[in-house]
């Protein structure tokens, strides 16, 4: 976005007046978004006999984190289209179209409709989510702090929309229907829709033109090539293997292996390209080293809407007072602590001043993390005698929240003051890669369960992260010379 917002932001409190039309559009989003991630796995795996899939747990899973690696990684391609073509207005706009028609599509009970309306869904997530935090950068003005500020309490409302989501949509597909739970996701993009449209004249100038427009020569011919490239992914991936020609796990394979290295790809590409002084190559380069490392992060937390589910499913004991709770709402005990939690943890960041800068939040969260899944080892242990008590998972997703509170608004915050200029939406984009890293590192990891117990899975994924966070821990004095005063 341009570095002058033409909205005022509201001295001190780091947010403009399109602020709340923003956070009310991203509520809707997000609704969508948890909702269809709270059901997914858990329908993938249901016997047929139920409405489901039938598909293994490791099956499932893979699928789950392909999905969601993609979501993140449609990212790049959307943030660029929201840079230089589009505009980060209507990128929000078309994406919120496309992520309702995928939505739809799922809701209609017909075989072979699941990979299509998956692919809608990324498609419009990719356009959706870089364009809508552009947006928040440039309603909040200039500054590290007033940045972070606002992604802070844009990352703390819209939790609101993952807590309510997975009991809404929960209860409907595995209680009604398993498509009804997709109905209902994509109700909530379209309030969204209708929230953004109504609200557009509050934005001012911000996102009503790409920062950096490129001739429409070049863009129709960029498109076009866009557009050759993704028939030709779906002509020789996606349609095969919708119609069981070609293995499912070669398709997850080629979409792993993409998802690992473009990130480090783009970013390699984009130090060359940095202004000259080493100073802004210096920050790419911590920049890049802190989002490797929260990939590690990513790989724990995305299996919240898989494995931990299937975990809730199968060996959790969910009766309360007669009432067997439905699987797919311990997703909201996550968003519930984040709530919770938010103003302990702000309070803590405010006492510890600079002390408590960048690295050091990315250190505490997958410390956080790794313990997160030790604790899973041991419960793992506990239930191959019987089914556990819901507080085994209870206390793995308050470690989740605390770890997330301090990573994710600090990497967005972090991407917006490293972005060179016209650069935003992919940088934001950049972010999220890191975050496709590690889950489709995690799906693909989860196969090892096949050989491996679940308490070993658990126990040898912890350690890793431990060990990443224990890193990051003591290499916070060079991080912090690397990205100088962006703290």
């Amino acid at each position: 976005m341009s570095a002058t917002p033409a909205v005022a932001v509201r001295s001190g409190r780091g947010r403009g007046p399109g602020f709340g039309t923003l956070l009310a559009v991203d509520l809707w989003e997000r609704f969508s978004f948890f909702g269809m991630a709270a059901i997914l796995v858990l329908y993938l795996t249901a016997f047929e006999a139920r409405g489901g899939m039938g598909m293994a747990p490791q099956t499932a899973t893979a699928v789950f984190a392909a999905y969601m690696s993609l979501s993140f990684m449609a990212g790049l391609p959307g943030g660029w289209l929201a840079d230089r073509v589009l505009g980060a207005r209507r990128a929000v706009l078309l994406g919120g179209v496309l992520i309702t028609c995928g939505h739809a599509v799922l809701a209609v009970p017909v075989p072979g409709t699941l990979y299509a309306g998956l692919l809608l869904v990324v498609a419009g997530t990719g356009l959706v989510k870089p364009a809508m935090a552009a947006m928040v950068a440039g309603v909040s003005g200039d500054g590290a702090g007033r940045r972070e500020a606002a992604f802070s309490l844009f990352y703390l409302c819209i939790q609101v929309s993952a807590l309510v989501a997975p009991v809404v949509t929960g209860l409907l597909a595995e209680r009604v229907a398993w498509h009804l739970g997709f109905a209902a996701a994509a109700v909530g993009m379209t309030a969204g829709l209708v929230q953004f449209a109504l609200g557009r004249r509050r934005y001012g100038d911000v996102g009503a033109r790409p920062a950096r427009p490129v001739p429409h020569a070049e863009a129709a011919a960029m498109l076009r090539r866009a557009a050759g490239a993704t028939g030709a992914v779906a002509a020789l991936l996606v349609v095969p293997a919708s119609l069981g020609l070609l293995p499912l796990p070669a398709v997850l394979a080629v979409l792993g292996l993409t998802t690992v290295t473009l990130p480090f790809w783009y970013l390699r590409s984009l130090r060359r390209a940095a202004p000259p002084g080493e100073g802004n190559r210096r920050q790419l380069a911590g920049f890049t080293a802190l989002m490797a490392a929260s990939a590690a992060f990513w790989m724990i937390f995305a299996q919240s809407g898989s494995v931990l589910s299937l975990f809730a499913e199968r060996h959790t004991d969910r009766d309360v007072l007669g009432f067997e709770v439905p699987a797919s709402w311990f997703q909201s005990v996550h968003p519930l602590f984040v709530l919770l939690a938010a103003p302990f943890v702000a309070r803590l960041w405010r006492r510890a001043g600079p002390r408590v800068d960048v690295p050091v939040k990315f250190a505490g969260a997958l410390i956080a993390a790794g313990l997160s899944f030790v604790l899973m080892a041991v419960a793992t242990r506990l239930a191959e005698h019987g089914p556990v008590g819901p507080y085994w998972l209870l206390l793995v997703y308050l470690l989740y929240s605390c770890g997330e509170i301090a990573l994710a608004p600090a990497g967005l915050a972090l991407a917006a003051a490293v972005a060179p200029p016209g650069s935003t939406s992919r940088l934001l984009a950049v972010n999220g890669l890191f975050g496709a890293v590690g889950v489709v590192v995690g799906g693909q990891l989860f196969r090892l369960t096949a050989v491996l117990p679940l308490a070993a899975y658990f126990l040898l994924l912890g350690g890793c992260v431990l060990a990443v966070g224990t890193a990051v821990a003591l290499g916070t004095p060079r991080l912090r010379r690397m990205l100088g005063a962006m703290r």
